[in-house]
C-alpha cells in the first residue's frame, strides 16, 4: 500500500476555516498531511479540525489576525508547539471589495493591502526561512485572476493581488536553491461566500434577479460556471508534493479559460 504523499509534512492554511481554505485544509489531510487551520474567527477552524480529527486525520486549529504581527508571531508559536516543523505554508487569508475610483476609500485601500499582502508578507516571513533551514518547504499563495489582469471596479484589490503574486516571484526565487518553492495559485470567480457577496451587491445596485446577476458575472468566462472550492484545493496539494519541486514562481490559473495570457 502506496502511503499518502504529504505523510510526515506539516501544514499551516491561513483563512481555513471555511470557504477555499477549509476546501485545502481538507485536501491537504487527506494527502496525509498534519493539518492547522487559521482563521481570524477560531470557531470555523475549530469546528472543521473537529471533523478531520474525526475521521481519524491530525488536525489543529487557532486564532489568527494575519494583519497583526504579534497575532502571527503566536499563531507560529502555536504551530510550533503542536506540528513541530512547517514544511508546508497556504497563504489563503484575503479580502476582496469592489468600487470605481472615485468611490475607492483610503481607509478600504488600506484594509485590502493589510489582509492581501501584509498577511502573506507576515505568514510568509514566520515560516519560509525555517523551511529553508531545513532544506525542504512549500509555500502556496492564494491570489487572483485581478493578480494577472485589470478588471473594472476593482483596482485596490487587483493591485493587492498583483502585489502578492510579485511578492510570490521574488521569494521563489530567493529560496529557489534551498528547496523550497513558493507559487501563487489565480482562481476566477469560486463558489464561496466571497462570490455570493458580490452577487449580492449587483443584485442591490442593479436590480437584476440572481441568475442574471450571476450571469453578469460570469459572461468573459468560457465555462460559464464558477470555479469548485475543491477544483482549487487539488491544485494547491500538487503543488506542496514532491512531485511539484520544479514549479516555482508561478502563477497558476483556474478560470475556465478567462485568461489565456
Amino acid at each position: 500500500m502506496i502511503a499518502p504523499p504529504l505523510v510526515g509534512r506539516s501544514a499551516v492554511i491561513t483563512g481555513g476555516g471555511r470557504g477555499i481554505g477549509a476546501a485545502i485544509t481538507r485536501a491537504l489531510a487527506d494527502a496525509g498531511a498534519t493539518v492547522l487551520a487559521c482563521s481570524r474567527d477560531a470557531s470555523t477552524a475549530t469546528d472543521l479540525a473537529a471533523e478531520l480529527n474525526d475521521r481519524g486525520d491530525r488536525a489543529f486549529a487557532t486564532a489568527c489576525d494575519v494583519t497583526a504581527p504579534d497575532s502571527v508571531a503566536a499563531m507560529a508559536g502555536y504551530a510550533a508547539e503542536n506540528l513541530g516543523h512547517i514544511d508546508i505554508l497556504v497563504n489563503n487569508a484575503g479580502r476582496a471589495h469592489s468600487a470605481p475610483l472615485h468611490h475607492q476609500t483610503l481607509e478600504e485601500w488600506n484594509r485590502l493591502f493589510a489582509v492581501n499582502v501584509t498577511g502573506t508578507f507576515l505568514c510568509a516571513q514566520a515560516f519560509a526561512p525555517a523551511m529553508a533551514q531545513q532544506g525542504w518547504g512549500r509555500v502556496v499563495n492564494i491570489a487572483s485572476i485581478a493578480a494577472r489582469t485589470g478588471l473594472r471596479y476593482v483596482s485596490a484589490y487587483a493591485a493587492s493581488k498583483h502585489a502578492v503574486l510579485g511578492f510570490t516571484r521574488c521569494i521563489a526565487a530567493e529560496m529557489a536553491d534551498r528547496g523550497v518553492t513558493v507559487n501563487a495559485i489565480c482562481p476566477g470567480y469560486v463558489d464561496t461566500d466571497m462570490t455570493t457577496e458580490t452577487v449580492e451587491r449587483i443584485i442591490s445596485k442593479t436590480g437584476l434577479g440572481r441568475e442574471e446577476a450571476l450571469a453578469s458575472i460570469l459572461q468573459t468566462t468560457p465555462q460559464r460556471r464558477l470555479i469548485d472550492p475543491d477544483e482549487i484545493a487539488a491544485v494547491a496539494a500538487m503543488l506542496c508534493g514532491e512531485s511539484a519541486r520544479g514549479i516555482n514562481g508561478q502563477a497558476i490559473g483556474i478560470d475556465g479559460g478567462e485568461f489565456l495570457g
